[in-house]
C-alpha cells in the first residue's frame, strides 16, 4: 500500500505552567503545516523538574478538536492501564465527533512508574501490562462498535512499543499504525516479525503503517526506504519550539515533490 509521508509533532505537556502556551503551539503547528499534533498521556514530566506543571491528556485532545480545522490529533500514547477501556473507548469516539473524524486513538501498555504509583494504577510488570493491552485493546474494539451515535470512521488504532512476542501480535491483530521506537537496523528485523505476525492472523501487514521519531532530514529517507511514513518530532514547554517541525515539513514537501 502506498502512502504519502506525513510528519506530526508531539506537544509534550508538561513545563507548560499556562495552558495557553500549549493552545498556541497547537495553532503554530497547524499553520506550520504538519499533518497530525500528538500529546502524552502522563500525569508528571518525564524530564527537567519531575514535580513541574503537567497537564492531562484526553481533556486537552477534546480542546484540541475544538481548536483545529485540519490536522489529526491524538495521544502518542495513551497508557492502556490509566482508564476503564469501555469508558477510553468512548472519550475517543466522542473527541472523534468533536474533530469531525480527525482522532487517533493511540496507545501501549504504559512504563512510568511514577504514573501508576501516584494515581493509584497497579504498575504490576512489563508482561502483566501488555497482557492487561491485549484485554483493553479487545473492550475498545467492541465498545465501539455499540456505541450510539458510532464514531464518525474506523478510528485509526496507533500502537506504540517493539516487543517481538506480545506487542507486534497486538499490532498485527488491532494496529493501523505502528509506532516503533527502534533504530533504523532493529526496525528492519522487526518488520519481518510483525508480518509473520500479520500473516498468522490473516491480515494484509501493508495496511499497518509505520511510525518512528523524526530523525532528521539526513536520515529520513532511509528510513521511508524501510517502509516508515510517519515521522514526528517532539518539543517541550514553555517555549515549544518548531524549528526542527518545519524543517521536517519541508523535508515531506521535497519529497513530495520528487525533489
Amino acid at each position: 500500500m502506498n502512502r504519502p509521508v506525513r510528519i506530526g509533532v508531539q506537544l509534550q505537556p508538561q513545563h507548560a505552567p499556562k495552558y495557553g502556551l500549549i493552545r498556541d503551539a497547537v495553532l503554530r503547528s497547524e499553520d506550520a503545516g504538519v499533518d497530525i499534533v500528538f500529546n502524552w498521556d502522563h500525569f508528571y514530566p518525564l524530564y527537567g523538574d519531575p514535580d513541574g506543571a503537567h497537564f492531562e491528556c484526553w481533556t486537552m485532545l477534546a480542546a484540541f478538536a475544538e481548536q483545529t480545522e485540519r490536522v489529526e490529533i491524538g495521544a502518542l500514547v495513551s497508557g492502556g492501564g490509566y482508564r476503564n477501556p469501555d469508558l477510553l473507548a468512548d472519550m475517543a469516539r466522542t473527541v472523534d465527533h468533536i474533530s469531525d473524524g480527525r482522532l487517533i486513538l493511540g496507545i501501549g501498555a504504559g512504563w512510568f512508574q511514577k504514573d501508576y504509583d501516584q494515581y493509584g494504577y497497579e504498575f504490576g510488570t512489563a508482561g502483566t501490562r501488555l497482557d492487561h493491552l491485549k484485554t483493553v485493546l479487545a473492550r475498545i474494539d467492541a465498545r465501539l462498535k455499540q456505541l450510539n451515535p458510532a464514531p464518525t470512521r474506523d478510528i485509526p488504532i496507533l500502537i506504540g512499543g517493539g516487543g517481538v512476542k506480545k506487542t507486534l501480535r497486538l499490532v498485527a491483530e488491532y494496529g493501523d499504525i505502528w509506532h516503533s521506537f527502534a533504530d533504523l537496523d532493529v526496525l528492519a528485523q522487526k518488520n519481518a516479525i510483525l508480518a509473520e505476525h500479520c500473516a498468522a492472523v490473516g491480515r494484509d501487514q501493508g495496511e499497518i503503517e509505520r511510525s518512528v521519531a523524526w530523525p532528521g532530514v539526513e536520515q529520513a529517507a532511509a528510513f521511508v526506504a524501510a517502509g516508515v511514513t510517519l515521522f514526528t518530532v517532539d518539543t517541550g514547554g514553555p517555549e515549544y519550539d518548531l524549528t526542527e517541525v518545519r524543517n521536517a515539513v519541508r523535508w515531506r514537501d521535497s519529497i513530495a515533490a520528487g525533489a
